[in-house]
């Protein structure tokens, strides 16, 4: 029998995942001040000022979002490819 199924590797269903939640949390920052409006006044880093719009705080959410997710990515592949054991394929 030969299995057809697509396999995902880990990094391949990691950076899918990880571009989903992105997206996900630009969306519903472009949907938050329509829902709610009123003063709105994204700092990215705290140090960019951004638009207090839909696209503004979109922008905010999705850039420090991906930011944040990203650094620890980066940190738990380094820590991984540096201190853990290789699997044994044979097993």
């Amino acid at each position: 029998m030969s299995d057809d199924t697509p396999h995902l590797r880990g990094r391949t269903a990691v950076l899918i995942l990880y571009a989903i939640v992105v997206a996900v949390a630009g969306g519903l920052g472009y949907i938050l001040p329509i829902v709610r409006p009123g003063p709105w006044d994204p700092r990215l880093f705290g140090v960019v000022p951004l638009p207090g719009t839909s696209l503004g705080v979109a922008a905010y959410g999705a850039i420090t979002l991906a930011t944040i997710l990203g650094v620890l990515i980066v940190a738990i592949v380094f820590v991984s490819e540096r201190y853990a054991e290789p699997i044994d394929a044979d097993r």
